[in-house]
């Protein structure tokens, strides 16, 4: 991987504001909600992984080395670091064991987007969606969380040019088998209630 501070533009002297900032200012550019139907956008993908995850090393190096001051609103507490690095290194039971120590009451924002992510990557998007909502509603100037949120909405609608995407098999579509398990959910749903669903066909 490319030396972080050099992805983002910055000295490794910059101060957290300007790190964020420059995060912010890249992340606005090269956001895939800029590239739709355009031939750049899974280069567009690319360079905001790798912008996420330059942000992500840098957040983690200088919690590493400040204790718990974090360089960005939401990440007071330094063992998101580490659940950040197992959730990297795709450890996701113990990214979810250290989650789950957490009590209700200590459940912040980044938590939730955590939480969020070890769901995505474990294919689980309903779930994910979930927790990115709540982790926007929660620190809603938060560019990495509405990324996150904003490219799930993008995948809901066929598309998979995540930052996020993990590999494996995601399809992007919606097949005629889901579709069909939907309306059955639903016509059982609506026939438990006394109603009863118009057939499509």
């Amino acid at each position: 991987m490319r030396d972080p501070y050099e992805v983002l533009g910055v000295s490794k002297n910059a101060t957290d504001e300007e790190i964020k900032t420059a995060y912010r200012n890249l992340a606005r550019k090269y956001h895939p909600d800029n590239y739709v139907d355009n031939p750049l956008s899974d280069l567009a993908s690319e360079k905001m992984k790798e912008i996420n995850d330059a942000y992500d090393s840098i957040v983690s190096m200088r919690k590493g080395s400040q204790g718990a001051g974090g360089s960005y609103k939401g990440s007071s507490n330094p063992a998101y670091a580490n659940i950040r690095t197992l959730i990297a290194n795709n450890r996701l039971d113990e990214a979810q064991k250290e989650l789950d120590a957490f009590g209700t009451n200590s459940r912040d924002a980044e938590w939730y987007f955590l939480s969020g992510s070890v769901q995505y990557k474990r294919g689980w998007h309903g779930q994910a969606y979930s927790s990115f909502s709540t982790a926007v509603n929660m620190d809603p100037n938060n560019p990495e969380y509405r990324a996150a949120l904003n490219n799930l909405q993008r995948q809901g609608a066929g598309g998979f040019n995540s930052p996020y995407r993990t590999g494996g098999n995601m399809g992007g579509s919606c097949n005629t088998c889901d579709c069909c398990s939907s309306l059955i959910c639903a016509d059982c749903c609506c026939e438990c209630m006394g109603g009863d669903l118009v057939p499509c066909c």
